[in-house]
């Protein structure tokens, strides 16, 4: 038996949509009427992203529906008979909303949600935590000096520095060396602005830097002017570690986040998507761009876009509108051209010495059999040489599998589209955002990796990832805001962790061994498993 919270949204809220496929064996449900209704209602909830400049006090606002309280029903699933057990509810009261759901296993894959793992132990003692204030960070330099500056990695042996300038005339250069103030090199780069409607941007300015050495700390300084950076860059060879937020915003808890990332010693930092939550007002991209700087200049940080990145103009658009993905493509481009991409939002990498590597897809790309995002994955893939690359991962926005009533169904048309791509390659791990929770996929305690909605040996571990600190809110009761970190250690073992935000300390919740697939003698024959009778366990 596994006690397990569940979502503070009415899990009939997805059948409303028509979305009743739960992707399990667990049997299907019909919707509450009642609850319908009721979800009906908290979608006319629109959010409002700027309370602290309004002087309203988040408890008195509705943030988005993922905080939105809805009635609680709470199913129970038995076992006894899964043939013909159907599932039933029982309706319960708002006070009734930190009950426990009891989950009643009997040879059938469980997804769980794995904040729960330790069940009434730590329940007992943890509080979820309320949505964080939002932060604005100010530019107090001159106009010269730059701001926003974040890094990225182009290559085994070069890095892109970004930032932006209020002066129009600063130049695109940066200046770099291995001493304090001490620049032996210096690169020329590009640079550029957009417009959206009455906003115009500063100076975007992009230099690629290198060649670099592997694991070696450089002194930098962009456009001449202001204060001295650091970075790092990643190691050519294993092990490697990997840090993983998804769904940022700029917030209390984003701080958070990103203070307990920084105190334990990382390579590259992921962002399955939704970075600023700006939501089309332009000033918050400056804002979370002077937010991350003391991070994200040090380390290279590897972005894929979420929805909220897509900032679309309104239909039917209006003369000069801008197009989708305006701010996010101008201000953090991706090595997508050296990778054979034709488009900015969906890319590759290799990391330590090419021992990994990362796929980064756009969920809000056209992703069917007769896309370029398509043609090039399946290109791509077919590229890899799991000799020389034993670890493959995938990260993207909206999961592919969700337990969580919030966005059900929405990364379903991509998995139907790309999910055999990925099992065929023997992609190790996929990493989503979109869910403000975290989640991989469990069977009593026992890791599970999953094909076509099947338990299956061969195919990736899922894990969802999206609780950076947004400021929408957590999508589960018993969520909270937090990071991972996978750390490939060699050719066959990486570990995986995930820390959760406990006040000041950075907490382990979850944490397994995954053996490599490439290292998998049975998943590397052609054609391997495509279903499964019993689980497997993948733990070491």
């Amino acid at each position: 038996m596994l006690e397990a919270r569940h979502s503070r949204r009415s899990p009939q809220a997805k059948g409303c949509r028509g979305e009743l496929k739960h992707r399990t064996t667990l049997p299907a449900f019909t919707p509450h009427p009642k609850a319908c209704a009721t979800a009906q209602t908290a979608r006319r909830i629109t959010p409002f992203p700027f309370l602290d400049a309004m002087g309203v006090e988040p408890e008195h606002a509705q943030f988005h529906l993922h905080a939105h309280a809805a009635p609680l029903y709470l199913p129970i699933w038995s076992m006894h008979k899964l043939s013909d057990r159907r599932l039933r509810f029982e309706e319960d009261k708002m006070s009734t909303a930190r009950n426990y759901v009891v989950l009643l296993v009997a040879g059938a894959l469980l997804v769980s949600t794995v904040f729960a793992a330790t069940a009434t132990g730590a329940a007992a003692e943890y509080v979820r935590p309320p949505p964080g204030r939002i932060i604005l960070t100010e530019h107090t330099e001159p106009a010269a000096h730059p701001q926003q500056v974040h890094v990225s990695a182009v290559g085994a042996t070069h890095m892109r520095v970004s930032w932006v300038t209020d002066d129009k005339n600063a130049q695109s250069v940066v200046e770099y060396g291995k001493a304090s103030r001490n620049y032996t090199s210096s690169a020329t780069g590009e640079h550029t602005s957009y417009r959206y409607f009455l906003y115009t941007s500063g100076k975007i300015h992009h230099v690629k830097i290198g060649p670099l050495e592997p694991s070696t700390v450089y002194y930098y300084r962009c456009g001449m002017a202001g204060k001295e950076f650091t970075l790092r860059t990643p190691p050519a060879t294993l092990p490697i570690e990997l840090a993983v937020v998804g769904d940022l915003g700029q917030t209390e808890w984003t701080a958070s986040t990103l203070s307990h990332v920084s105190k334990t010693d990382y390579d590259m930092l992921l962002v399955p998507g939704d970075l600023s939550y700006a939501d089309t007002q332009q000033p918050l991209w400056d804002t979370f761009g002077r937010f991350v700087q003391r991070h994200a200049s040090r380390r290279p940080w590897m972005a894929t876009q979420g929805n909220h990145e897509v900032e679309a103009a309104p239909l039917p658009p209006v003369p000069g509108s801008p197009p989708p993905f305006a701010a996010y493509g101008a201000r953090w481009p991706a090595p997508h051209e050296e990778s054979g991409s034709p488009s900015n939002l969906y890319y590759s990498f290799d990391a330590a010495g090419a021992a990994v590597h990362v796929v980064m897809l756009g969920s809000y790309a056209a992703f069917d059999a007769g896309s370029d995002q398509y043609r090039w994955l399946a290109r791509d893939l077919a590229a890899v040489d799991r000799r020389a690359t034993p670890w493959l991962v995938a990260v993207l926005h909206a999961p592919w599998y969700n337990t969580n009533a919030a966005h059900q169904g929405e990364g379903e048309a991509m998995r139907v589209a790309m999910e055999r791509l990925l099992f065929e390659a023997r992609v190790d791990v996929v990493f989503a955002g979109h869910v403000h929770a975290y989640e991989r996929f469990d069977s009593l305690a026992v890791l599970t990796r999953v094909y076509n909605n099947e338990a299956n040996p061969c195919g990736p571990v899922y894990i969802t990832i999206g609780d950076g600190g947004n400021r929408e809110g957590l999508a589960f009761e018993e969520a909270s805001f937090g990071h991972g970190r996978l750390r490939v250690v060699n050719a066959t073992t990486a570990h995986w962790a995930w820390h959760r935000n406990d006040d000041a300390e950075s907490v382990v919740r979850d944490e397994l061994w995954l053996e490599s697939l490439a290292a998998n003698a049975a998943c590397r024959q052609q054609g391997g498993p495509t279903a499964v009778d019993s689980f497997q366990n993948d733990e070491l």
